[in-house]
């Protein structure tokens, strides 16, 4: 008596498997790891996480506009991290194209920021325009703690003589706070982040409607025709 071969298992069943339902869950599964290359590949270019945020305010406006994609990188990737205030001497500056709200030319990097360093409410993305120690903070700010000093080129005030919903007061930013700085912006693209989770549910729904679609098709196209009664003889 020959040996009994092996039943074949689930993950060969799926790669196999001609059932439709099979077939849909092995494209499910590629595009989850078309996805998963993707975020492996913009980490390892970028150094950071996340590396890519939407603009999702008009306070860099008219520099970054509301759906624009940006890549961010680490803070010392490409160069150092520079503020407004040294860009000025050296004439360095990212997404300067136009002045700012007052119509100054901007200089300096675009950072991306948790407040106050809570990971818990949206990050922002604004320029860093200075940096003080901690005894300037403390005596401008009532912080117990130095760091960058930021501001959005549309806005009229820094970012730490204003506040944040649900955290009072933003202080400066320490630099462990700071995600990483704009590197280049994609306009429009980031429209789709901002709805990523009725994009995906739209697609899979289609998805599914189309394998329904399918089998149900086939299903009629395989049922014998119905005819009238056949004659006795």
């Amino acid at each position: 008596m020959g040996a009994s071969k092996e039943d074949p298992s689930l993950l060969d069943r799926l790669r196999h498997s001609d059932d439709r339902w099979a077939s849909l869950a092995r494209d499910l599964i590629w595009v989850v790891g078309v996805v998963g290359l993707i975020a492996l590949t913009l980490f390892l270019v970028s150094g950071t996480w996340p590396a890519v945020v939407t603009i999702e305010s008009e306070s860099m406006v008219p520099n970054m506009n509301v759906g624009d994609l940006v890549l961010v990188v680490s803070p010392d990737r490409y160069g150092n991290l520079t503020t407004s205030a040294e860009g000025a001497v050296s004439g360095y500056g990212r997404f300067n194209t136009h002045p700012n709200n007052a119509g100054a030319p901007v200089y300096g990097d675009v950072i991306i920021y948790r407040p106050n360093g809570n990971t818990q409410v949206h990050p922002i993305i604004h320029r860093a325009i200075g940096l003080v120690n901690d005894s300037a903070a403390a005596a401008e700010f009532g912080a117990g703690h130095g760091g960058y000093l930021t501001k959005g080129d549309h806005n009229t005030i820094r970012d730490q003589d204003g506040g944040y919903v649900g955290l009072g007061r933003l202080e400066p930013v320490k630099p462990e706070w700071v995600i990483g700085k704009a590197l280049f912006v994609v306009p429009i693209v980031g429209y789709l982040p901002l709805h990523l989770f009725e994009v995906a549910a739209v697609v899979i729904g289609l998805m599914l409607l189309y394998e329904l679609w399918l089998s149900r098709r086939e299903k009629k196209a395989e049922a014998p025709p119905s005819g009238g009664k056949g004659r006795r003889r």
